[in-house]
């Protein structure tokens, strides 16, 4: 294998570990998310768990407006007050803290 090709299979293995990581980091952030979102809309126990596990299972390959959209949604189905820039702002705390959390190895 000649310095090319190395370089070529080390770019590939970066890149399919980086998108592992992106799709774990979202998973992990949508999870927190859901669990999140079910405190505020009076969710426990398993109903929480339901909504969280929901939350995962549409959105991980979701774009974050569509999550954020369906916050929105839910929030106001509830008339849970929560703004749009308090939701986008938990989105994006809590992908940091997905992020930190996988790195950690947890």
């Amino acid at each position: 294998m000649n310095g090319f090709e190395r370089r070529e299979e080390d770019f590939e293995k970066k890149f399919a570990h980086d998108e592992d990581m992106r799709f774990r980091a979202h998973a992990r952030r949508n999870k927190l998310v859901g669990l999140w979102a079910a405190a505020k809309l009076g969710l426990a126990g398993a109903a929480a768990q339901a909504y969280a596990d929901e939350v995962v299972a549409t959105f991980v390959n979701a774009s974050t407006d569509a999550l954020f959209n369906k916050l929105r949604k839910d929030f106001d189905d509830k008339g849970v007050v929560q703004s749009d820039h308090q939701i986008s702002r938990t989105v994006e705390e809590l992908m940091a803290r997905a992020v930190e959390e996988i790195k950690a190895g947890r």
